[in-house]
């Protein structure tokens, strides 16, 4: 039997490409945030074809907000369009409504895609961006982020 990691032993950065953060994102609706997000992951060359990978985040995102409160949002979705688990980051100009539980707007996106037979890892990985983000500290750093370098690099500290 081959023993499972510890939830605390994924870090995001081991599955965050460089090239897979933005600040500021140019989109400034919902969807179109989703679909910058899945383009950078394109550009980083983690996924297969992005118009799919598109519909599949969008539809789970209609069936609930992925808002999920204090300026975050957490869009994800399964398919075998994504080589690996994957996540792309972005920082909107300002503010966007993106329908979070708490009626706030979000000011991080942080976009999370896995193939089918990943759930555990998924969960994994929505667990450690959850956890990272509920801390006050880190959460208002990156929302404050001034470029892409200094976000991934917000991560990569907080996980050292």
């Amino acid at each position: 039997m081959i023993p499972l990691a510890a939830p605390n032993t994924m870090k995001i950065t081991d599955i965050l490409s460089p090239k897979a953060v933005k600040v500021p994102l140019i989109a400034t609706q919902k969807k179109a945030v989703i679909d910058e997000l899945v383009d950078l992951l394109d550009e980083a060359g983690v996924i297969d074809d992005p118009v799919a990978l598109k519909q599949v985040v969008w539809e789970r995102e209609q069936q609930r907000s992925t808002g999920i409160g204090e300026g975050l949002a957490v869009p994800h979705g399964k398919s075998n369009r994504s080589k690996n688990l994957v996540v792309a980051i972005g920082r909107p100009a300002k503010p966007i409504d993106f329908d979070a539980v708490d009626g706030k707007p979000v000011e991080l996106v942080v976009l999370l895609v896995s193939p089918p037979d990943r759930t555990s890892e998924h969960i994994q990985a929505l667990g450690k961006i959850s956890r990272l983000m509920s801390e006050a500290k880190i959460r208002q750093a990156a929302y404050a982020a001034e470029s892409a370098s200094a976000l991934y690099q917000l991560f990569k500290d907080a996980e050292a």
